[in-house]
């Protein structure tokens, strides 16, 4: 009798709910009636799972209009999938769905990633102008969500713009520090020493992986050993290990973290101090010294390494400092403070093809350098390579020279070089890259280049709609104050 009482209370029960359904899907079906008739506004707020939608589209802007609906519209990013139960599939947004608008903003014919940017812009709270179409017209694949989508989870990462980074682990070695013995794993960019790290290492960066992209699958890193591994099978290890780092850093979002950031560039873990010495290439004399260093070795201490290698003389030294080697044949003169090895793994595309570090001389008196160069013959080879470097990318103006100075380009006569060289234009002096300026107040503008000596400081200036160079130079003798600014 109880079994009974209960079984028609639940029949009545599913009938009110079944009543109550049908009339919240009428409802919906007359909304999504109006919808399709035009665009529609969704707001979504993100809960723990993100805004729970997909985006695909177009990855260039611009493009052919389509018919939408009767309408003509500029190509549309489109919804290829939504998370069931999330945020985006509460408030009403379907797959297929083109969006016009983000947050206020049309994105008519924009790119893939505007309006992943913008989506991101908004916070935690979404406005999204959206015409429903049927899926038939656009290109949508599986709906299931994948790292080759950008989804908007938790962190709300585009996990879909790739990047290649010339990353590589081509070593390993055995190192003894504190009593301890271990295998490091050297990393290696475009050829240069990032630094190593321990198998450990690259399991703790995996687990902080996890927790920052958590919808991201990342790759498999090589099972732990409870025996101690063969040459073979730790050179196995290595491979596996460079193979997980080129797939992690192949994402962009991913690769330009924190997280991998410090692993690669800085002390990563609950060790303060690296546990081996980096490799540093530096430029001497169209060679290269290569110095094994400290990661966080200020230029100093490296330019002290240099001089010490090289054999350098005291008095020579002081008139010669470490360069970074810059785009359009500039360089720039390293602070004491500054880390040559942040700069040297930080330039690894540069036009420097083996280092973006030279050793150069650091003297603009003419006669200082005659003086030096008689005492010191390592500082003549600097001066003799400089002066070569210069004339062939045009800060030493050869002129009529070029052909007398082409054949006096040899080791033996570099004393004749650097006399000819001397008594030309442009000879131990700074050209700065060429920039724009604009006239206050006024329409003209041009181009400037500023080049600094020991006798003047010459700036070169061209109007736009001149082609007539002006050059005004002024001695220092006239020059009351100045200040540069870092």
């Amino acid at each position: 009798m109880f079994w009974h009482e209960k079984s028609e209370v639940n029949k009545k029960r599913e009938k009110e709910g079944k009543a109550k359904y049908n009339v919240l899907s009428s409802l919906n079906g007359l909304a999504s009636t109006a919808c399709e008739n035009g665009p529609h506004l969704i707001s979504i707020v993100k809960s723990e799972s993100g805004f729970g939608f997909n985006v695909k589209g177009q990855i260039s802007e611009g493009g052919q209009l389509r018919s939408i609906n009767g309408q003509l519209y500029a190509p549309l990013q489109h919804v290829s999938a939504v998370l069931v139960g999330g945020a985006a599939d509460k408030v009403g947004l379907r797959r297929g769905d083109r969006i016009l608008e983000v947050n206020d903003v049309n994105v008519e014919g924009a790119n893939h990633r505007q309006v992943v940017e913008l989506i991101k812009a908004g916070g935690d709270r979404l406005r999204l102008l959206v015409i429903s179409a049927s899926l038939d017209n656009c290109e949508v694949g599986d709906s299931t969500l994948s790292c080759e989508d950008p989804y908007f989870g938790g962190g709300g990462y585009d996990y879909s713009e790739k990047r290649s980074l010339p990353i590589s682990v081509p070593i390993h070695q055995m190192v003894n520090s504190n009593g301890e013995q271990f295998v490091a794993y050297s990393i290696h960019m475009a050829g240069r020493h990032l630094g190593s790290r321990r198998y450990s290492e690259f399991l703790q960066l995996n687990k902080l992986l996890k927790e920052e992209f958590p919808d991201f699958p990342l790759p498999k890193l090589p099972r732990k050993s409870l025996f101690r591994l063969s040459g073979q099978q730790l050179d196995s290890r290595r491979r596996m290990l460079e193979q997980y780092l080129e797939k992690v850093c192949a994402v962009k979002v991913i690769a330009e973290s924190d997280t991998v950031q410090e692993f690669l560039m800085e002390d990563f873990g609950s060790k303060s101090t690296p546990i081996v010495d980096v490799s540093l290439r530096i430029i001497v004399c169209g060679n290269t010294l290569t110095l094994n260093i400290k990661r966080h070795s200020d230029t100093r201490e490296v330019f002290k390494r240099v001089c010490e290698e090289l054999k350098l003389g005291v008095e020579a030294a002081s008139f010669c400092a470490l360069f970074e080697v810059i785009e359009d044949s500039f360089t720039r003169k390293l602070h004491d403070r500054e880390c040559p090895h942040n700069i040297y793994i930080q330039n690894y595309s540069s036009a420097a093809a083996t280092s973006c570090l030279s050793l150069r001389k650091f003297c603009f008196d003419v006669e200082k350098e005659k003086e030096l160069c008689e005492e010191d013959k390592l500082f003549r080879s600097i001066c003799f390579h400089q002066a070569v470097e210069d004339v062939n990318n045009g800060i030493i103006k050869a002129g009529e020279r070029l052909y007398q100075l082409k054949a006096l380009q040899r080791d033996d006569r570099c004393i004749q070089y650097l006399e000819m060289a001397r008594r030309l234009d442009g000879y131990s002096s700074v050209v700065f890259p060429q920039c724009q300026f604009e006239v206050p107040d006024s329409d003209e503008g041009g181009t400037a280049t500023m080049s600094i000596g020991f006798h003047s400081v010459v700036l070169k200036v061209r109007q736009e709609d001149k082609q007539k160079v002006r050059t005004i130079s002024l001695e220092w003798s006239n020059v009351v104050a100045y200040s540069s600014r870092n």
